[in-house]
């Protein structure tokens, strides 16, 4: 009788939307689990929600009709097709927009992507470690994974699936730390309940989550008077009235600088602009072309857009909800909130009062806000995504990980196999999501991630077929 030979092991770490993929997408080519055994470490009760979807906020809503919005990029009507049949969207009265496209709440895909896992989970082709990681470390041709739960995995292969690192506070906020209304993490269950109906807000930052945070008071009965503000005072753009086509080719002559690529893309918004189209279809090109402009161009191109670019980029590339949208027009109407061009200066609390003092964008003046709550949502702190968990400290000590030089995520080859700062490939050790974006581009719309994650199941299934190869060839000469 032939040795017993235990299956090869693929460790995902966290098990948020792409954790949940590359799972459900490696085990769909995985014949029910017979040629590997996936393991997700994921704390959360369930895979797929992650940071973005794990919400009961009902002013969170998805920003993209949910046509737009599946796990499987041959079949874009899942999710549409999954609330049909779910009744999913039931008491939900504002879920649907002018042009009948419905925009469900964020816990509303959540619970999608978990149901498209479930199965693979009830079958044990895919096994939820509800646990946190706190190391990894290469030994003997393997890594071993420490968990919180004290229970080690030995695995032969490793997908980094975790979420954005926190955001850091700029420090010029630092005296307003240790008082309960000064809010670091929005997202947080209950993190707006301290701010009183008449409460004056001041908002760091005026991107998806400033605008979630508008919707969300509003949601409350919040009347008060909200400043909202960003070096730029660029908020948040939303859909077209009537969806067109992209428009314009960036590709076919690929540009090589970020100014020859900047000179196309304006060259493509004037001639939309005589046909009558505006700027979101020229806008919906260059996302649709993002990876192949992204490497076409050098590094040095990538960190001129991602340094000087990406505040505009964000702006137009991640459009709010139609109904977010109407929240922050009528707020702006009502004089309810205001958004500026400005930069922190000074902070101080006074009593129970937060002092902040903001240099308007163009001017050397100063303007003094005394407000009840500060909230700050300037998104994740890429640049410190290797202390943000032990383990990929670790990882980076080791030489197997290293930041990306665009300060967009982890460095990582065009298979999203992790390179040290030396830029040798880590053995095994793959990058899925949006850190690896500094390598593929645009990689933080869901299509974009939901290609990525079948990209990485791809190069695991080919990794495992070697495994496999090498294995046997090792049992015929032990035999």
């Amino acid at each position: 009788m032939p040795p017993y030979v235990p299956l090869p092991v693929v460790a995902i770490i966290g098990g948020g939307f792409t954790g949940a993929a590359v799972s459900l997408h490696l085990a769909s080519r995985n014949r029910a689990g017979r040629e590997a055994r996936i393991v997700v470490f994921e704390p959360r009760e369930k895979l797929g929600k992650g940071l973005a979807y794990d919400t009961d906020e009902p002013a969170n809503r998805i920003n993209v009709p949910a046509s737009k919005m599946s796990l499987f990029p041959d079949d874009p009507e899942s999710f549409a097709r999954w609330i049909a049949e779910t009744g999913a969207l039931a008491g939900d009265g504002t879920a649907f927009a002018p042009d009948g496209q419905p925009f469900p709440r964020r816990h509303v895909f959540g619970e999608y992507a978990f149901a498209m896992v479930a199965p693979y989970l009830s079958s044990g082709a895919v096994e939820h470690r509800r646990t946190r990681v706190t190391g990894l470390t290469r030994s003997k041709g393997r890594w071993r994974v420490s968990a919180a739960d004290g229970a080690d995995l030995e695995a032969d292969l490793v997908v980094l699936a975790t979420s954005h690192p926190e955001t850091a506070p700029p420090w010029v906020l630092s005296p307003l730390a240790g008082s309960p209304h000064y809010i670091t993490d929005p997202t947080a269950p209950g993190a707006l309940d301290a701010i009183g109906r008449n409460d004056r807000v001041l908002i760091i930052g005026n991107g998806l989550t400033s605008a979630d945070v508008v919707a969300a008071l509003s949601e409350r009965g919040h009347v008060g008077h909200i400043v909202s503000i960003s070096r730029r005072g660029l908020r948040s753009r939303g859909h077209p009235a009537v969806a067109r086509e992209p428009f314009g080719d960036f590709v076919t002559q690929p540009a090589f600088t970020a100014s020859q690529l900047l000179f196309r893309i304006r060259g493509a918004l004037r001639e939309a602009r005589c046909l009558g189209l505006g700027w979101h279809p020229v806008l919906d090109a260059v996302r649709a072309q993002g990876q192949q402009i992204w490497r076409a161009l050098p590094v040095q191109a990538r960190r001129r857009l991602a340094r000087h670019v990406r505040p505009y980029w964000d702006a137009h590339r991640f459009r709010i909800a139609p109904q977010l949208e109407r929240v922050l027009d009528d707020a702006i109407r009502a004089g309810r909130l205001e958004v500026l061009a400005a930069s922190l200066a000074t902070a101080s609390v006074v009593g129970t009062a937060l002092n902040v003092g903001v240099k308007l964008r163009g001017s050397d003046e100063i303007r003094e806000l005394t407000v009840d709550s500060v909230v700050v949502t300037t998104g994740p702190a890429h640049g410190g995504i290797l202390k943000s968990q032990p383990f990929l400290t670790e990882l980076e000590t080791q030489g197997y990980l290293a930041l990306c030089p665009t300060g967009l995520g982890l460095l990582c080859d065009g298979r999203s196999r992790t390179l040290g700062v030396d830029g040798k490939v880590a053995p095994g050790l793959f990058i899925g999501g949006p850190l690896a974006r500094g390598t593929f581009g645009e990689l933080m719309g869901l299509p974009q991630v939901t290609d990525h994650a079948v990209f990485v199941a791809d190069q695991l299934s080919t990794a495992l077929e070697t495994l496999g190869a090498d294995r046997r060839k090792e049992r015929e000469l032990a035999g």
